[in-house]
């Protein structure tokens, strides 16, 4: 999940009550409604066995949650994570499969995200829960997705004693990198299937269990097992949530500006062109855009302060005190609206830059790399929508909220790349991206419990 200002937990603040993670639209500030035509939803008395059994299951999908989080899975390293996943769904008895990053294919995808990074040896992980014979089918197939790659945790200095990768256990919260962004959600999914599993349930149509890698960067590697001819009739994205389901998310763009300046001794600077002072000048420039975007947005976004928030992720340039730097390279992040066109974004971007720099044409360079994905939406009355809704309502005795995110998932690489409909649901979470990540394990159990009844519901179960 690429968070900004979203709808829950670490980003932006969550007052929903852990112990339940029962929905509570104070929680998200009024730029969420609850699924009004669930408010009566009667007991189902086949649930029960569902529940029980994935219940039982806590210390399982603890220990997997735990597994996950001791891996190191920032870009480059997500085998060490994968290899876990493929050991998990071994022992639902599944057989995993490496969908493996093509390049060529990417790069030739016109919706993939630019990328300047290797993807040799990289592989997504995606296992197929098959109806057995003879058994009972016609139901939906269904895809459960989730990333395996997490972001840095540096500074680590900020993190004290605790370890970012150590997967601590207490009170009730596993703590570290990648605990809430999103291995909480991987471990749901596999104590989902593991729990419908011990009851020798068998679905009524395909369900397909995914591991997925880039999403932190550009969600190329679901792109990829779209490529790769793995589609279902719907998707859901385990993503932190918390008692909400996502229906709307904006889009993502990175791109870096590169300023060439003319170094030269500081004692001589006015006859230099200092390129991180320039840089500073296009920020400002940026800025503008930034507010220019944030005037007049369209609904559901228009219930939000600021939706589209630009940031400066990183700036390099620069290398010696008593020289004027010749070169600075600023990294933004910078989202758009459902609706909106990534090279119509590109265009008003290189636009700004290069009014930014008129006074010394040619000292900018717009690059891109990393996210390029437009936004998407579902309508809240979608059958996807309403069949999780009413799995949710009925384990936890309330309507869940249907919210929209200023972050961007892997739910538009199904919708927009794959014309799948999809929606994100998962665990409640806090700090993701920031120190001390951390999951609500009770919450874990939950969404666990939610997609096993929403198996159910979508694709049949029989046994």
């Amino acid at each position: 999940m690429q968070p900004d200002e979203s709808l829950r937990g670490s980003y932006g603040g969550s007052r929903l009550t852990p112990e339940q993670a029962l929905p509570d639209l104070r929680a998200f500030d009024g730029r969420g409604h609850l699924a009004h035509e669930l408010r009566e939803i009667a007991p189902d008395p086949r649930d029960a066995a569902i529940l029980e059994a994935i219940a039982e299951g806590t210390d399982w999908m603890t220990d997997v949650l735990q597994r996950l989080v001791r891996a190191d899975t920032t870009l480059g390293n997500e085998e060490t994570g994968q290899a876990i996943v493929r050991e998990v769904m071994r022992e639902l008895d599944l057989a995993p499969v490496d969908v493996r990053m093509d390049e060529a294919a990417l790069r030739a995808h016109p919706l993939a995200s630019p990328f300047d990074w290797e993807t040799d040896g990289k592989a997504n992980v995606v296992a197929t829960w098959e109806p057995d014979a003879g058994a009972s089918q016609g139901g939906r197939s269904l895809i459960l997705n989730g990333h395996i790659d997490v972001v840095s945790p540096e500074p680590l200095s900020q993190w004290g004693e605790r370890d970012p990768f150590g997967g601590e256990h207490e009170d009730g919260w596993v703590y570290g990198r990648g605990a809430a962004d999103m291995k909480c959600g991987l471990a749901a999914i596999f104590g989902a299937v593991r729990g419908l599993r011990r009851l020798g349930l068998s679905p009524g149509a395909s369900i397909l269990l995914e591991s997925v890698v880039e999403e932190e960067c550009s969600g190329n590697g679901t792109l990829q097992t779209l490529l790769s001819g793995y589609a279902a009739d719907a998707a859901v994205v385990a993503e932190p949530f918390g008692a909400a389901i996502t229906t709307s998310q904006v889009g993502v763009l990175w791109f870096k500006v590169r300023i060439t300046g003319l170094p030269g001794h500081a004692a001589e600077g006015r006859n230099a062109t200092n390129a991180i002072e320039k840089s500073l000048s296009v920020i400002q420039f940026l800025r503008a855009l930034e507010t220019e975007m944030n005037a007049a947005p369209p609904a559901p976004y228009n219930l939000f302060t600021a939706p589209i928030t630009l940031n400066v992720g990183a700036i390099r340039g620069g290398d010696w005190a008593s020289t004027v730097p010749g070169v600075c390279v600023t990294h933004y992040r910078i989202a758009l609206f459902p609706g909106m066109r990534v090279a119509d974004l590109q265009s008003r971007i290189e636009q700004i830059v290069a009014e930014a720099t008129a006074d010394q044409p040619g000292v900018a360079e717009v690059v891109y790399g990393g996210f390029a994905t437009e936004g998407y939406d579902i309508a809240d009355d979608h059958p996807v929508v309403t069949t999780l809704a009413g799995a949710f309502a009925r384990q936890a005795g309330a309507p869940p909220a249907l919210v929209s995110t200023t972050g961007t998932t892997d739910a538009g690489i199904f919708g927009n790349a794959g014309g799948i409909p999809a929606v994100c649901f998962g665990p409640f979470a806090e700090h993701a991206h920031g120190v001390g990540e951390r999951v609500y394990v009770p919450s874990v159990v939950q969404t666990a419990q939610v997609m096993g009844l929403m198996i159910r519901d979508w694709c049949g179960l029989s046994g």
